[in-house]
């Protein structure tokens, strides 16, 4: 089914696209996608060089009479979220995605497409196959592993690019230009825990929050959708404080910039309550689906009888664990001062999994401004410490503060106008692009983030709009045609 999309236009963008739909690349594991790259950029004829880091760079010289224009680079990131249904049989590290058409939106069977960012990825790749663009020269950069923690961004050396103006082309709305950034912080926290073994008279369930509708922590987290983890541990603490519930394991969200969509726990009741528990897990999905009915319409929370487990929690590991869960805080924090209808700070609780006397917990912090994003760290912190809990705030990135006199941004402000008859909207975004990085490593780039409409990324309904991609390509085309004059 894949091969559909090459009968869409601009083929020169579909045909690179359908290229890194075949090859595996969730992020940690792109080996064949980097050889792939490097073998793209050989076979052109270009300098082609993959760094110390696993980034891909490869040069092209200007087109005849193009010669004094600025220096361009085009960057996109290689990997992308491996998400999928728990219906869907799909490895991430061997199976290709299957891309199909719905309608106006191209998308995929059951599992993230990589439109993000595989549709700037394919954009770039055109570009320096083309023969017939106008163009200055051009300097590609494909990042390594921005999805599990810019790597590639953050271990990028200075003096190996040589470019004046950065085109990232990450972002994910048609005919708005993106000016700065969320920086961002990961709290990865453990919390050992003992057992004990679960005396007789207990009767034994695994609960299962699903249905969600997940979606990528920054872009999305402003939709006020459920968070799985939030909801399945606000109703362990209402058992275990009404039906003396024990915690066996728990297993909830897959990845730190991905909000959760499905949580499980395995618990065990005293018979005498089996009744009771079970009627208040059927309260609780019926509360959750009137309080989030128009974000999450396909929520679904229950119980299924399972093995009894011969440990659980000791009691007070449990409070600690529950208590530290149910109290953290989650969602958008505050919104932007500047920029009305942005989401300036949020916390994403995205994972929670007990395992061999541990318990794992991960979340991502992203903030416009660095010193609240410090402080929902200390926050954060404080919360998991009170529980005993270890604690450690990581893997810091920097934002990417607005400059409204760029002239690569007044550039193709004019270009968008006078192609599309009006100017694109002027915005910032709530996720942690990599320009925040880049910029600072190359303190001189003229910066600025554009690429088609793409809807909910970092899950298994991501799509990207088939018309938008064709504007897209055309927009950078045109603008690259008219990049200024090195001065």
């Amino acid at each position: 089914m894949s091969k559909e999309i090459l009968s869409l236009e601009p083929k020169a963008i579909w045909e690179n696209f359908y290229s890194l739909t075949q090859i595996p690349r969730p992020s940690k594991h792109e080996d064949a996608i980097q050889d792939f790259m490097l073998k793209f950029g050989q076979d052109l004829g270009l300098e082609t060089i993959k760094d110390a880091t696993g980034n891909i760079i490869i040069k092209k010289p200007a087109t005849a009479g193009m010669e004094n224009r600025k220096c361009v680079v085009m960057q996109g990131h290689l990997d992308m979220v491996p998400q999928k249904n728990a219906d869907t049989d799909h490895d991430f590290e061997k199976d290709p995605i299957t891309a199909i058409i719905d309608g106006d939106w191209v998308t995929a069977q059951g599992t993230t497409l990589g439109a993000d960012n595989g549709m700037g990825v394919a954009a770039a790749m055109a570009v320096l196959q083309s023969k017939d663009i106008a163009h200055g020269p051009i300097e590609a950069l494909f990042t390594a592993d921005e999805e599990t923690g810019m790597t590639g961004a953050f271990g990028l050396e200075p003096g190996i690019l040589n470019a004046d103006i950065l085109l990232n082309m990450d972002s994910e709305d048609e005919g708005e230009l993106y000016v700065g950034c969320a920086g961002g912080i990961d709290a990865n926290i453990s919390l050992k825990y003992k057992e004990e073994k679960l005396d007789k008279g207990y009767v034994a369930h695994k609960l299962y929050m699903k249905g969600l509708k997940g979606g990528h922590s920054g872009m999305e987290i402003i939709l006020g959708r459920g968070n799985s983890n939030k909801l399945l541990f606000r109703f362990l603490r209402y058992a275990t404080k009404n039906f003396k519930m024990k915690l066996a394991a728990v297993d909830g969200g897959s990845l730190r910039n991905a909000i959760p969509r499905e949580s499980f726990a395995v618990v065990a009741v005293p018979e005498k309550y089996n009744e009771k528990f079970l009627a208040a897990v059927a309260e609780f999905e019926a509360t959750y689906k009137a309080e989030l009915s128009a974000v999450e319409p396909d929520l679904a929370f229950f119980a299924e009888a399972t093995d009894t487990p011969k440990n659980v929690f000791k009691k007070k590991y449990q409070k600690k664990l529950i208590n530290a869960i149910y109290a953290c805080p989650n969602g958008v924090i505050r919104m932007s001062d500047d920029m009305p209808g942005l989401v300036e700070t949020s916390l994403n609780l995205a994972r929670v999994v007990s395992e061999n006397g541990v318990v794992i917990i991960q979340a991502l912090l992203r903030s416009s401004v660095n010193s609240a994003k410090d402080d929902l760290g200390q926050m954060v912190a404080s919360t998991f410490e009170l529980a005993g809990a270890k604690v450690k705030l990581e893997g810091q990135y920097p934002g990417w503060k607005p400059n409204m006199d760029s002239p690569i941004l007044k550039t193709m402000q004019e270009v968008y106008n006078n192609k599309y008859g009006k100017i694109p909207e002027i915005k910032a975004i709530h996720a942690g692009l990599e320009c925040g990085l880049l910029g600072a490593v190359y303190p001189n780039w003229d910066m600025i983030s554009f690429g088609p409409t793409i809807r909910y990324p970092h899950s298994p309904d991501e799509k990207v709009k088939v018309d938008t991609v064709i504007k897209f390509w055309d927009f950078l085309v045109e603008s690259l045609k008219n990049i200024p004059v090195k001065e």
